[in-house]
């Protein structure tokens, strides 16, 4: 996370808020790690659910991902939303410029995601103890060498976009876990949050958010047009 970049308060009412988190912020903090957290630097934004060290965490974003996530200020709020979430009644969608062109305009990657047997920092389809994993995508624009798509979760496992992504022989631009690593000046992958849609749990009716794609991606996707 880049210096004075903080998460913005993008909405919020008495039950749960909206997100928009910066690259390089984890969400939460993971054992061993001392780092500064989306949790830390909410405070008593967030609430609800069973490990004090995630109150209001229904989702993640991977740290180097930006954009959007709902989160619960309440243990109401966070039973209903986990359950939206499980129910896949969450639309999230997510701005990604990848290597090269898919095969065709749309197309939807369902494969089982699991660690990988020699490097467990990562997940590869199959791979160890295994979970559906169903990723859809789109072709939004063709670039000389890569392709920017529109990315919509149906689940939502660890780096599930980006390891979709590179078994269909198009990982994320940028991507030093899944892909070629920094190209146009990038210091992480090209992921964003763009879109966060979903009912309001208790009858607010529904809600829609979008984030623009930040600076750094912007740049970045500019480099790729011209090139």
């Amino acid at each position: 996370m880049s210096e004075g970049e903080r998460p913005l308060v993008a909405w919020s009412d008495e039950q749960l808020a909206v997100i928009d988190k910066p690259a390089g912020l984890l969400v939460h903090r993971a054992p061993g790690n001392p780092e500064q957290s989306l949790v830390e630097e909410l405070g008593g934004l967030l609430g609800g659910g069973d490990d004090p060290g995630r109150p209001g965490i229904v989702h993640r974003l991977d740290r180097d991902t930006s954009g959007l996530l709902v989160v619960a200020r309440t243990a109401e709020a966070h039973r209903a939303l986990s359950a939206m979430i499980a129910e896949r009644s969450v639309k999230r969608q997510y701005s990604a410029l990848v290597e090269g062109c898919p095969s065709s305009r749309t197309g939807t990657v369902d494969a089982p995601l699991g660690r990988d047997h020699r490097s467990p920092e990562r997940v590869v389809v199959g791979g160890r103890r295994p979970r559906a994993a169903v990723t859809h995508f789109e072709v939004v624009e063709r670039l000389p060498r890569e392709s920017l798509l529109e990315v919509r979760l149906e689940t939502g496992r660890t780096h599930q976009i980006r390891a979709h992504l590179q078994a269909i022989g198009n990982p994320v631009v940028g991507d030093p876990q899944y892909g070629s690593g920094r190209r146009y000046g990038l210091e992480r992958q090209f992921l964003h949050s763009a879109l966060l849609a979903f009912e309001h749990p208790f009858g607010g009716g529904p809600l829609e958010f979008r984030s623009e794609l930040p600076p750094d991606l912007a740049t970045a996707l500019e480099a790729a047009r011209r090139r």
